[in-house]
């Protein structure tokens, strides 16, 4: 049969024109031999080549797969869909990646985005949290690559920065978020134009604080220069009952000093809304007392199936003052 097409490609038989593009476009960038100059690479973007001509053509895939290369170089007879004609390919990989990217560049044209530019990315939450807010802009990053005997170092934008405000219940169950950004897109004619594009934020649970989602390559494209990474940093909302500590949770109780003295039953509420009673009948609570409950924290992050402990932390109400006839009472029953 000769070449396997669909191995070259990395593809099930079964895979549609859009799984044959996509494999293609990610292949021919990665062994481009402007890029790649590991011994070999040339012959695989050519054999990339062919094999993206073959089975993106419906009628040479429907040949290829039924005689295979003899086939499709008409060693196989009529074969149906052909006719007369037979294929063979042109050996020029370079004009096959021309004619899918739409350029004449070629690679360059791919890995030459953005100029200095203070064009800013506007992000909107689509769960309902718009802030006008702007990213700001980290470090940068180059990379190089020939192009005959020249070498282009190619200088990729600040990434693009911006924090992500998580509840603790979001946190505790893990949620998507939807993001609207703006940003900056070349047109085929190589003018510029505004682009609304939705990214996808998959937040898994008990993720830390402090934890980056990167999106690469999506900020404003430019000539000459690498388009920004967009990047989200998870950080806590402050929350009205629970404090977070790691995969802990902390809850402050507030006790009188009878209850603290004598005995007393809280029921102390959990992320999910439940309450989980906590007895103290013989126990003397004294300031800043701590007790664990262990499993109602935040999943860890490397193991959500386990998850950290809801820590309950006790401040006791004093009274400003006391009647002659308690002080008595208390003086009698409290040891010195």
């Amino acid at each position: 049969m000769g070449k396997d097409f669909y191995k070259v490609l990395g593809v099930p038989k079964n895979a549609t024109n859009e799984q044959i593009k996509k494999a293609y476009r990610s292949l021919a960038l990665k062994f481009h031999p402007d890029k790649n100059k590991k011994p070999g690479s040339e012959e695989k973007f050519k054999d990339i080549a062919e094999a993206y001509e073959v089975l993106s053509d419906l009628k040479k895939r429907e040949v290829y797969d039924k005689f295979g290369v003899d086939g499709l170089k008409g060693g196989a007879g009529n074969c149906p869909g052909m006719g007369s004609h037979t294929y063979q390919f042109h050996g020029d990989p370079r004009a096959t990646f021309a004619q899918f990217f739409g350029t004449t560049n070629l690679f360059q044209a791919f890995f030459s985005f953005g100029e200095p530019s203070g064009t800013n990315v506007f992000i909107d939450d689509e769960a309902g949290n718009p802030d006008g807010r702007f990213f700001s802009r980290g470090s940068s990053r180059s990379r190089q690559f020939s192009r005959g005997d020249k070498v282009t170092k190619l200088v990729q934008d600040p990434a693009v920065e911006r924090d992500l405000f998580l509840s603790l219940e979001e946190v505790a169950k893990g949620c998507v978020k939807k993001m609207r950004i703006t940003r900056k897109v070349i047109q085929p004619d190589g003018s510029t134009a505004k682009e609304d594009k939705l990214l996808t934020l998959n937040i898994k649970p008990g993720w830390k604080t402090g934890t980056k989602i990167t999106f690469s390559k999506e900020g404003d494209q430019n000539k000459d220069r690498i388009p920004s990474d967009i990047v989200f940093i998870v950080r806590d909302k402050p929350h009205m009952v629970f404090q977070r500590e790691g995969s802990d949770i902390k809850f402050r109780a507030t006790i009188s000093l009878r209850h603290a003295l004598c005995g007393t039953v809280i029921d102390v509420p959990t992320l999910t809304g439940d309450k989980v009673p906590l007895s103290f009948v013989k126990d003397i609570i004294k300031p800043q007392t701590q007790k664990r409950i262990q499993g109602f924290g935040l999943p860890y992050p490397k193991d959500p199936s386990r998850k950290g402990d809801l820590i309950v932390v006790f401040d006791i109400i004093f009274p400003d003052s006391l009647p002659q006839s308690a002080k008595e009472v208390l003086r009698d029953a409290l040891p010195a």
